[in-house]
């Protein structure tokens, strides 16, 4: 199963690449925030967003954002495979 998860922005680290890096419950990534250039302005720090296969897909508010890690918590194995999927993971 893939799932999109909730993660915050942390703080952009290549504007040539376009990378940041996003916390997901503890778990900090580089991700790739290209999908979200053209959207009001790209993405910042303290921004919530939808992280699928190590992309930003869209931008989501905090209380979304809470929600749906409190659901993915519920479904127990599954959330916690994409977890340890994304802590292998890694954009250089």
């Amino acid at each position: 199963m893939c799932l999109a998860i909730p993660g915050q922005v942390v703080e952009l680290i290549d504007a040539d690449n376009q990378l940041a890096t996003v916390d997901v419950v503890g778990v900090r990534r580089s991700v790739n925030v290209s999908l979200l250039a053209d959207e009001d302005g790209g993405v910042a720090p303290g921004d919530w967003v939808l992280i699928h296969v190590g992309f930003a897909l869209s931008r989501v508010d905090e209380d979304e954002a809470r929600a749906t890690l409190r659901l993915l918590a519920e479904m127990g194995e599954h959330y916690e495979q994409e977890l340890e999927e994304l802590k292998a993971s890694a954009i250089e």
